[in-house]
């Protein structure tokens, strides 16, 4: 039996996980994708001090 090395997987850019939230949330809300993205790319005013996690 032949033991599988672990395969590097190529992490996604920041860019393409906010296309991805914002498409699909425009799903969901029928708002504009665009103005999704454009919204999400703007730093927010309650909690800036705070990161997402990586």
């Amino acid at each position: 039996m032949n033991k599988t090395t672990a395969q590097h997987r190529k992490m996604p850019s920041q860019k393409a996980v906010l296309r991805a939230v914002a498409s699909s949330t425009a799903v969901e809300t029928g708002r504009s994708v665009e103005q999704l993205e454009q919204r999400l790319q703007q730093p927010t005013g309650r909690f800036p001090h705070i990161k997402l996690a990586r």
